[in-house]
């Protein structure tokens, strides 16, 4: 019943494998292009803020502008 299931006698299909390798190599690209993209948004908030984040306890005690 299992072998009918599958569709086949033989191991895991090697076209299968061969994209999940592509999808795995595709994941991390893009994790690393999200860490890329963060680095470089904190880059440019620290040089709107003259080098210093704003943190939540500063944005806490500031009053808000309406």
């Amino acid at each position: 019943m299992a072998k009918a299931l599958l569709g086949h006698l033989g191991g895991t299909d090697p076209r299968l494998l061969e994209q999940v390798r592509l999808l795995n190599r595709r994941v991390a690209d893009l994790e690393a292009h999200v860490m890329r993209l963060q680095a470089e948004n904190d880059h440019l908030v620290a040089a709107v803020h003259d080098g210093r984040l704003l943190t939540v306890d500063e944005a806490l005690n500031t009053p808000a502008t309406v």
